[in-house]
């Protein structure tokens, strides 16, 4: 049975749907996961673990601060077990080419490059904006050409079938035998999927 470590940060809430969706897949092929929200847990990866997953959103143009802090501090553990980095935004539902760039401006910043990465499409929540922020995100959107300009309503953009398939194959290069080759993950995620149990 393997343990895994998944460490999130989120803002508006879909990267930890995203990170509990992982945690009930591990658990579901029979091994241990545990969910952490760096806002609010210790920096540092739990002793006994097999394997880490990395979960971050990505607003203003960046994943959160935070997460890059406990990236670079749990570097040396990240880079000797068997982790992922789970990238969560608008981006990689409508601009894959911009979803990667993300993803490198964080590996520049924190001298972390996971072998496995995973770009997932997040969630455009206009009902939990204040009324500021719903009319800046719909401007945003429609100069993006996007025609998700319903301001009554919510876009959910995680595809959840690629959530599982990569969570399957993680789990797949964790309980490898030892010394077997593991191709690298990449998951790129842009069309809407409804969510397990959950809207936003």
């Amino acid at each position: 049975m393997a343990k895994i470590y998944i460490a999130y940060g989120s803002v508006e809430g879909q990267t930890a749907h995203i990170a509990d969706y992982i945690a009930d897949v591990i658990r579901a092929h029979g091994h241990e996961a545990e969910t952490a929200d760096l806002k609010h847990s210790p920096g540092t990866i739990p002793d006994g673990q097999d394997g880490v997953i990395v979960a971050a959103s990505i607003h203003v143009g960046k994943h959160e601060g935070y997460v890059a802090d406990f990236v670079r501090d749990n570097r040396e553990d990240l880079e000797r077990l068997p982790s992922a980095l789970v990238s969560v935004s608008l981006s990689a539902h409508s601009d894959e080419a911009g979803a990667e760039s993300y993803v490198g401006k964080f590996e520049e910043e924190t001298g972390w490059h996971p072998r496995h990465v995973a770009m997932f499409g997040g969630a455009l929540l206009y009902t939990q904006y204040n009324f500021l922020k719903r009319q800046l995100m719909k401007k945003i959107v429609k100069s993006q050409g996007s025609q998700d300009l319903d301001t009554s309503r919510d876009y959910i953009y995680t595809e959840w079938d690629g959530v599982k398939h990569f969570t399957e194959e993680f789990l797949a290069a964790v309980t490898a035998p030892a010394g077997r080759n593991q191709p690298n993950l990449a998951t790129t995620t842009d069309t809407s999927g409804s969510s397990p149990g959950s809207s936003a």
